[in-house]
Order: C-alpha cells, then structure tokens, then sequence
C-alpha cells in the first residue's frame, strides 16, 4: 500500500494535461486559453505545452487581416499560461490564480503564424512568497519564436499586486 502511495504522489507531479484537465486548473476560456495541451512537466518546476494556431482565431480578423501574424503579446501570455499550469498544480496552489507581476526581456525573433505549432517551454528558476520566477521560450519547428523571463504572483486575487 505505501508503494502504491509513493508512486501516486509522484505520478502527481508528473504533467501531461489535455485541455479539459487545463481549464480545471487555470481560469482562462476561448479566445484567451492559449495553450492547448501540456506535453510534459513537473509540477512546480516546469512544463511543456502547445497552442495550435488556427486561422479561425479571432485576433487575427485585425492582426493583420491580410498577413496573419499572432501577436508577440499573446506568445508571452501562453508562456504564463503554461507557467501558471506548472505552479498552479501544486497541491498547496490549489484555486488560486497566477498574475503578471514583470516581464522581462521579452524576443521575438520569428513570426508565428496560422498553421504553426507553438511550443511553450517555461521553467520556474526560484520561488519567493507569492512569487515565482520563470524563463521562457516559444518554438516553432525547433527555432526559437521568442524568450522571456516571467514573474507571477500567486493568489487568490483579493490583495495580490
């Protein structure tokens, strides 16, 4: 029995989520979930996921309508979407919310356009508090779309700032 316990907790940390099990973590509903798909990770160190980017998103009736480029804001918030996924999974997070509380040093460095595959890696480096330190990095066919270094704050959102 407490193999099977050891190996329950530990297959916990383990991240692989489909879009449902996200939704039940993270507050986000269409058009702002941006992230699809965890692929891979460990709770409260990091995780993988994927934004599948469809021509039928509503930014782009306006970003631009005749040369479809996401915007390089939306690439950073699936990034802290796929962070908040890895810190909001902790058991000790539970309901709460993950906010922006920095950005820095955001790249760009390719477009990402309809079609493409959004890999979102994010990496929690330290924790602080309510805080959480993350770097970033968004690929598209193995090349590197974009960089960041995120700070969340963790909450409830009464009295977070």
């Amino acid at each position: 029995m407490a193999d099977n316990a050891v190996a329950t907790e530990a297959s916990a940390q383990h991240l692989v989520l489909d879009s449902n099990q996200i939704a039940q973590i993270l507050p986000h509903r269409y058009p702002f979930a941006l992230v699809d798909r965890i692929t891979d990770g460990e709770a409260g160190v990091w995780a993988r996921g994927r934004l599948c980017v469809s021509t039928s998103s509503p930014v782009f009736c306006g970003h631009f309508p005749s040369y479809h480029v996401l915007p390089g804001v939306l690439i950073v918030e699936a990034l802290a979407q796929t962070a908040a996924v890895a810190m909001l999974s902790l058991p000790e997070n539970t309901g709460k919310l993950g906010f922006f509380a920095q950005i820095k040093d955001a790249r760009f460095k390719q477009q990402v356009r309809p079609g493409d595959v959004l890999e979102l890696e994010a990496r929690v480096t330290r924790t602080r508090g309510a805080f959480a330190f993350i770097d970033a990095e968004a690929r598209v066919d193995g090349k590197v779309a974009a960089t960041a270094e995120l700070t969340l704050a963790l909450g409830s959102g009464e009295g977070v700032r």
